[in-house]
């Protein structure tokens, strides 16, 4: 838990301003099924979306509206429709973010982000590149088991 809390900080701490979201970083990456222009892409999404797709930017913990949707149904890409993933995979981080403790298999694609000076894998849609967040390895790891005198 711990380790979980100084996360959330660090987080917290570089998601308004950090290399993440330099306006210079551009993803090119020609090898996905779906490639637009920069042109293409704003004219496609909204100014936020389109920051976190293309440029790897954050939104603001706890802003967004599907943080705590928990109704039945598939998470897909903002930018191409992808389904990425399941809702009975989605956990309460405590972070702000939505997260999930699995992908649907071939459609998250994996990247090595060293942006802020550590390494951190970066997860980006398979079909579109569009970026996803990161891997935290301290997802729903644990389960609880009452005491009998309880």
């Amino acid at each position: 838990m711990k380790h979980l809390l100084i996360i959330a900080i660090a987080l917290v701490a570089f998601s308004c301003n950090s290399k993440a979201q330099d306006k210079t970083k551009k993803t090119e990456n020609t090898s996905f099924a779906v490639v637009k222009t920069d042109a293409e892409w704003k004219e496609a999404l909204s100014p936020l979306a389109y920051n976190v797709l293309r440029e790897a930017g954050t939104e603001r913990p706890f802003s967004s509206p599907i943080n705590k949707n928990y109704k039945t149904g598939t998470y897909v890409c903002a930018a191409c429709a992808t389904p990425l993933f399941e809702s009975e995979h989605k956990f309460d981080s405590g972070t702000g973010w939505p997260s999930f403790d699995r992908e649907i298999e071939g459609n998250v694609a994996f990247d090595t982000d060293n942006n802020l000076g550590y390494i951190r894998t970066e997860e980006r849609c398979a079909t579109c590149g569009g970026h996803l967040g990161h891997v935290f390895s301290d997802g729903p790891a644990l389960k609880f088991i009452p005491t009998e005198d309880e």
